[in-house]
């Protein structure tokens, strides 16, 4: 009956072992922002969405810039016009105004969607190379580091294998 116990127990110490050897996993750990502002296509997408927001730019400022013209003209001419003449004006730049909040509204919906446009690939393409980098690793998890936070120290930084594997 000793040696049944001490059998049982010896197993169980095996079993155990084994289970604990196999529950831990391989983690490593990449800084994804990182590696997505060293892609050449992040380089050329923020070019593009510049470019954007600066044709926005320029819209808008030649809006504001009618705008004030008006405004000016409209008030050096206020005494000579009658009071229904003053109120249309004063409408005609309240609509003026209007328009251009609701042409930035636009232009800031517009950029948010060509900037979700062009990023989404790219954020694709570098998260298939990171799990074709940590599988072929044989890597468990793979954490991202880019929250600025040190998230294990003794894990493997894939960011230099990726990039190899993207070409950059």
């Amino acid at each position: 009956m000793k040696q049944f116990k001490t059998i049982l127990l010896a197993t169980a110490l095996c079993i155990g072992t084994l289970s604990f050897a196999q529950a831990q996993s391989k983690i490593a750990h990449i800084n994804t922002s990182e590696l997505i502002q060293a892609m050449p296509e992040m380089k050329a997408a923020q070019t593009q969405i510049e470019t954007l927001g600066k044709t926005y730019q320029t819209d808008m400022q030649a809006m504001m810039t009618e705008l004030q013209n008006k405004s000016k003209q409209y008030g050096a001419e206020e005494s000579t016009k009658t009071q229904e003449e003053n109120a249309k004006r004063v409408q005609e730049l309240g609509a003026m105004e209007q328009n251009i909040r609701q042409f930035q509204g636009q232009a800031q919906q517009d950029m948010q969607k060509k900037e979700l446009e062009l990023l989404q690939p790219i954020t694709k393409k570098a998260k298939d190379a990171i799990l074709k980098v940590g599988k072929a690793q044989g890597f468990d998890y793979v954490l991202d580091s880019s929250q600025g936070m040190v998230i294990l120290s003794n894990g493997k930084d894939l960011l230099a294998d990726v990039k190899k594997e993207l070409g950059i």
